[in-house]
């Protein structure tokens, strides 16, 4: 079997996420003894692809056209569909972002073919490849399985497998090659505006390595400055589960869950946050959790990889402290 990752990039810079679904890949490849290629798109990224080759790859297909340096669902669906017809795949990776939901399901209809999105997991049964996807916001999970005959398609949701477990290569680089497409004008059907994320008060919480989330143990509106100095101190994001922005205290693109981001980020404060399955699987895949609870029964404690039953108004000012304490030093 053959697979094929689809990589991310805007402006010549990687969505992180690309290389948790590499990891992924490479998992796939490996157990099955299969070939991958990586692919990546768009207009003067060969340094990228470059980058991409110095992973544990069979090789890296670089398909550059100046009518794909803005993305363009047209653009990509259209260029992706001639790559695929030459690679001859028979699973096509992807990360699930906002950019991949857009152009993704498109491409596979294009082809004749359907997809299995926002995957967390997947194993080998009887010879065949399951994926496994949440269903109910995270309360129960589905074994789903391809019929028919490939190419097949799948994206894997954002923190479900770590990036810093992508392999790299330990002798040398991947083989380069440039695949070429033909696409004109005529066939780009709409224009690229502004990034969603660049509007007002708009934050892509899953770039961020290190998050400080609070939820009602905050008690307050006036509380949250506690939490947002500690975040600013360790030079990270703060977020929040969903009764906190619910409420309104912070702005809904702050919540991190199964109605908000889902983020893997290598260091998670949870601040007075019970752990409810909503949230959890927003953020089940961050490299370390930090949980603060006065409630040693809170179930956020059965996830965390340090706990601490105390009171937050007492932990928190002297973290913070000692955080910038550390930093003046």
């Amino acid at each position: 079997m053959k697979i094929l990752l689809i990589t991310e990039q805007r402006d010549a810079k990687w969505n992180k996420v690309s290389f948790e679904t590499l990891a992924a890949a490479q998992q796939i490849a490996s157990e099955a003894k299969d070939s991958l290629s990586g692919v990546v798109i768009g207009q003067g990224v060969g340094a990228l692809a470059d980058e991409l080759a110095g992973y544990q790859l069979d090789e890296v297909l670089l398909v550059e056209n100046a009518l794909l340096e803005k993305y363009t669902p047209d653009g990509y669906s259209t260029a992706l569909k001639q790559v695929i017809e030459q690679a001859k795949p028979d699973l096509v990776l992807f990360p699930h972002t906002y950019q991949v939901r857009d152009f993704a399901p498109k491409l596979a209809a294009s082809v004749g073919k359907g997809m299995i999105g926002d995957c967390v997991g997947y194993r080998y049964e009887n010879g065949g490849l399951v994926f496994v996807r949440q269903m109910f916001q995270g309360r129960t999970a589905a074994d789903v399985v391809f019929q028919g005959y490939a190419p097949w398609f799948a994206s894997f949701q954002a923190g479900a497998f770590r990036a810093d477990l992508a392999a790299k290569k330990s002798d040398g680089k991947a083989a380069m090659k440039p695949v070429g497409v033909e696409l004109k004008p005529e066939q780009i059907r709409t224009k690229p505006l502004e990034l969603f994320r660049e509007a007002k008060q708009a934050v892509d919480l899953t770039q961020a390595p290190i998050l400080v989330s609070v939820g009602r143990g905050i008690k307050a509106p006036e509380n949250i400055p506690l939490a947002e100095k500690l975040a600013k101190a360790l030079g990270g994001e703060l977020s929040a589960s969903r009764p906190i922005c619910d409420e309104g205290w912070l702005p809904m693109d702050r919540q991190i869950g199964s109605s908000g981001q889902t983020v893997s980020p290598k260091l998670y404060l949870a601040l007075g946050i019970s752990g409810a399955i909503q949230h959890v699987v927003g953020m089940k895949g961050s490299r370390c959790i930090v949980a603060i609870n006065k409630d040693q029964n809170a179930p956020i404690f059965e996830i965390a990889d340090y706990g601490v039953v105390g009171d937050l108004f007492e932990i928190v000012p002297a973290l913070t402290e000692e955080v910038e304490k550390s930093k003046s030093n």
